[in-house]
């Protein structure tokens, strides 16, 4: 994986997250053509929203995926967008999983998702504990440096 930084406008970043959600009763209907469509359209999206897919998996039943995505995203949002399109074409392009999805509705209520890096929350504390003077007794949370 890359350590590159975004750079947009007045921001600096690098956000990453780990999302997974699920077809709806974990049917495994993510199979052949349906598969492969399934991929194309969270590129597509992916591509079209501005976000970069790092690696992904499409199994049987879920997906995984690992994104980097700008300040600007809202990462609810991204999943919305991703589980609402992908489940429109595919119930529009395979008419088949309707007699199995009758509802109208291919992925589960809710998702996982869990944000990544290349640094640790102990890394961030001694970054900013190094800005404490060694006479600070001082034990607030935000340092006055």
């Amino acid at each position: 994986m890359e350590d590159k930084q975004r750079f947009n406008g007045h921001t600096v970043s690098r956000l990453t997250a780990h999302i997974v959600w699920v077809t709806k009763y974990r049917y495994k209907v993510l199979e052949g053509e349906l598969k492969i469509r399934c991929r194309t359209l969270i590129r597509q999206i992916c591509e079209a929203e501005d976000i970069v897919i790092l690696t992904g998996v499409i199994s049987s039943d879920h997906v995984h995926l690992h994104i980097e995505y700008l300040p600007s995203k809202n990462i609810s949002d991204v999943v919305k967008r991703l589980k609402g399109r992908t489940s429109r074409r595919i119930q529009e392009e395979f008419p088949h999983i309707g007699k199995r999805y009758w509802g109208r509705h291919f992925w589960a209520i809710g998702y996982g998702v869990w944000s990544t890096g290349n640094i640790t929350d102990e890394m961030v504390q001694q970054y900013l504990e190094h800005h404490r003077a060694p006479d600070n007794n001082d034990t607030d949370v935000i340092i006055l440096e």
